[in-house]
């Protein structure tokens, strides 16, 4: 397993290397992130086709995942970022290529939350963002899921987040703790689909 930043060095070691490779995070892809959380969704909803799902916010590794892996399984889903903060080009161009589900890119989160089964987000500034966090709080103010915005998403929308959150910023207080069942349960899911990935991995060896 790697974990880094340049999702080139991931690439470059699964090239050279005879076993398979896990990526633990890049700063373009973080799919085991995303594997708990549609496992998440499937626990609470007992399915994912046909659901909407919605991101607010940075349009990161998260972003880029949630695109690529929620769009596999059928999902519908919608995109919110800041202009210059939109999701990778190449999550963009898959995203183009999926015909069986519908994918929606837009700058205002209230277009983005409506009729979502579940909404999602991150924080702000991730890791090794740290010297950006103030231009990135006046960036992003307003792509925070408060009240409001879960009052246009479907009833009993669930709300995930890959923490740690920053409550007050992306996700208010009030939101976080209605729905923190939920989020733990993501945060309990990283284990276990974690060593489904090994024993599928390691079982083909």
């Amino acid at each position: 397993m790697i974990r880094t930043y340049g999702h080139e060095i991931a690439e470059e070691l699964a090239l050279h290397s005879d076993i398979p490779v896990i990526n633990g995070l890049t700063d373009r892809y973080h799919p085991c992130q995303v594997l708990a959380d549609l496992m998440t969704i499937r626990e609470h909803k007992s399915r994912l086709e046909g659901l909407k799902l919605c991101y607010i916010g940075d349009g990161n590794n998260m972003a880029n995942s949630l695109i690529v892996g929620a769009l596999k399984c059928g999902m519908d889903v919608s995109i919110a970022c800041p202009e210059g903060y939109t999701p990778h080009q190449e999550a963009l161009d898959y995203a183009a290529t999926v015909t069986d589900a519908k994918f929606t890119l837009t700058t205002d989160p209230k277009v983005a939350a409506v009729d979502a089964d579940v909404i999602i987000t991150d924080v702000w500034a991730s890791m090794g963002q740290e010297e950006e966090s103030e231009k990135r709080k006046i960036a992003f103010q307003g792509y925070q899921i408060n009240d409001e915005l879960m009052a246009l998403t479907a009833p009993g929308c669930m709300v995930q987040h890959c923490l740690p959150a920053h409550k007050g910023e992306e996700i208010t207080e009030a939101v976080f703790e209605a729905h923190a069942d939920e989020i733990f349960d993501e945060a309990e899911n990283r284990l276990h689909v974690q060593k489904a990935a090994m024993v599928l991995l390691m079982g083909n060896q």
